[in-house]
């Protein structure tokens, strides 16, 4: 089964610059799209048959939400945490599968002067409950920008971003937790090497050319599903957004 995540930083706006193409050449089983940035019904995906589509959208008009798509069936979906006080911004959707859960998620950003830290570190904590509740019935894999590079090896300069948004000790420690409760950075347990970034800023000219980059987007598993891991690629030859796919192959 393969399955792909892409924070498209505005589905609208990805189809003209690569997303068209890359659902009809991708060949993924299951597609989590993040920062979707629109209502179902603005969004004409009438040119993708045999996927069947669960949307998660913000409140707040053109912001944040999520979507599945998927040309296999699921047995169940949800949006949200069933946590009033994280479920107004569309970053979550679960759908279960018979082996597993699927979970796409878009993390809060912690933003400047980390001003949002003690509201994402609460997020987190949150969200680190829910699968490990999903997890007590089925394996679970989460897939999505969960806006942290983990460890220095995850962004092209780590000592002059030490601090900023998504480099933080404290965002780093609680994704540390995330795999202390069980789960698996499935791409570094399948590539230790560096130089592997999924997002680029656009501030910085040049900055994907050059790969001056961060690695943002994951696939985390259940540890029970680490024989079923068979590769784990950073599309980054795939443009349409400022960050690029994540495929994941499970079998």
């Amino acid at each position: 089964m393969k399955l792909t995540t892409w924070n498209v930083n505005g589905i609208r706006a990805s189809l003209k610059k690569g997303l068209h193409e890359y659902l009809l050449s991708c060949d993924a089983d299951v597609i989590c799209l993040q920062e979707t940035k629109a209502m179902q019904e603005q969004v004409d995906l009438s040119f993708f048959t045999g996927y069947q589509a669960v949307w998660n959208s913000a409140v707040k008009k053109g912001y944040s939400g999520t979507c599945i798509l998927s040309r296999v069936p699921w047995i169940s979906h949800d949006l949200g945490m069933n946590h009033a006080d994280h479920d107004n911004e569309g970053r979550v959707i679960t759908t279960e599968f018979p082996d597993f859960y699927v979970v796409t998620v878009y993390t809060p950003n912690a933003q400047g002067e980390l001003a949002r830290l003690p509201y994402r570190l609460q997020w987190d904590a949150a969200f680190r409950q829910f699968i490990k509740k999903l997890e007590l019935k089925k394996p679970v894999l989460v897939c999505g920008d969960l806006n942290v590079a983990h460890q220095e090896i995850d962004l092209a300069n780590p000592k002059s971003n030490r601090m900023n948004p998504g480099f933080s000790d404290e965002e780093r420690s609680s994704f540390t937790q995330h795999l202390e409760a069980g789960f698996l950075d499935v791409f570094r347990e399948l590539d230790p090497t560096p130089h592997h970034y999924t997002w680029w800023t656009q501030r910085t000219p040049d900055a994907r050319a050059k790969n001056i980059g961060w690695r943002l987007d994951y696939w985390l598993a259940s540890a029970s599903l680490r024989p079923a891991l068979k590769s784990c690629t950073i599309r980054d030859d795939v443009h349409g957004s400022d960050h690029c796919p994540v495929e994941l192959v499970v079998g």
